[in-house]
């Protein structure tokens, strides 16, 4: 009988502890972590959702750029933080192919973390030097593959969106090209522009604003459907090759073992900057569109998590491409 007793007054105070911590999250800010370094397309993404977040949760969301091994480094720093709710993790598809590329990966992907939700499914963009011969994305795939042992695809190193999207486009069309990864979108791009290196993919984030200005000619989008802030650049489906639709997701977890109370905040808050009209304006100066407030949520990261580390696995392991 006292050991019911004692049962039911630790279940007591443990109920209450929760609704405490519940009523009283957040008390102070709020550390958004990206694997990335400041100025790309993922930290543009974090910034916007962490400024509208921070409005609703009443305590600041701080973004400090932990850049370096594909984005690991930064996920890694967050597996390990204290789970607490003030230290989370803004990542993109790169969550779930680390899972592959890395042979030795400091956390368990799948099992690391706890789940807030879906941001945005940013799509990419083959891209080229602006005096690139090609008429069409037909046409530049012929000329790349004629061109095989001369030409360069630049990338943003090992694990980057670009990375991953030249992964595909070889796997697509069974042609191996040189490739040239960089420490960063930033100096890649670079490149591109001064006509160091032929042509990459890249997120619209990164490459919108170049396309505008005739810096750099695009020739496919990755998108099921023509985008609206193009709408004149084809698809790859419509260049023949479907299987290349893709699109960089970005998700926000936290570290394992997080109050689910805290979890559920953050989620709400998520939901809320998605929602906000100034966030759907700035999203589609960039070529993208906010998450859903269905998508928004634990249950839809963490299915998306898995599946998507399902998709990349056999694309990673044919290509033989690793990292320690």
């Amino acid at each position: 009988m006292r050991f019911k007793t004692l049962i039911a007054a630790i279940g007591a105070a443990t109920a209450l502890s929760s609704a405490a911590y519940a009523q009283g999250y957040p008390e102070r800010q709020i550390t958004m972590v990206v694997p990335f370094s400041a100025g790309g397309p993922t930290d543009t993404v974090a910034r916007l959702v962490a400024e509208r977040m921070s409005a609703d949760l009443g305590q600041q969301i701080i973004v400090e750029n932990v850049g370096g091994a594909g984005g690991t480094l930064g996920a890694g720093q967050v597996a390990k933080a204290d789970p607490d709710g003030y230290t989370i993790l803004l990542h993109h598809i790169g969550m779930a192919t680390a899972a592959t590329l890395y042979r030795q990966l400091a956390y368990d992907t799948l099992n690391a973390f706890e789940y807030v939700g879906l941001v945005t499914e940013v799509p990419m963009v083959m891209v080229a030097r602006k005096d690139f011969e090609a008429t069409d994305f037909k046409d530049f795939i012929e000329k790349v593959k004629a061109q095989k042992d001369t030409i360069n695809m630049a990338n943003a190193g090992i694990g980057a969106a670009s990375h991953l999207c030249g992964m595909l486009f070889q796997s697509s069309i069974d042609t191996q090209f040189t490739t040239v990864p960089y420490k960063g979108t930033g100096p890649a791009m670079t490149d591109l522009l001064g006509g160091q290196v032929d042509f990459m993919c890249d997120q619209t984030t990164n490459t919108t604003q170049q396309i505008k200005g005739g810096t750099i000619k695009a020739y496919a989008a990755t998108s099921p459907e023509r985008l609206a802030i193009f709408p004149d650049l084809e698809t790859v489906t419509e260049g023949g090759l479907p299987q290349m639709t893709v699109g960089i997701w970005h998700g926000v977890y936290a570290p394992k073992g997080t109050p689910a109370e805290a979890t559920e905040r953050l989620s709400k808050a998520l939901q809320v900057a998605l929602a906000d009209e100034k966030i759907a304006t700035a999203f589609g100066d960039l070529g993208t569109t906010p998450s859903s407030a269905e998508e928004a949520t634990p249950a839809a990261l963490k299915e998306k998590l898995e599946s998507e580390i399902a998709r990349w696995k056999p694309v990673i392991e044919a290509a033989g491409v690793y990292a320690d």
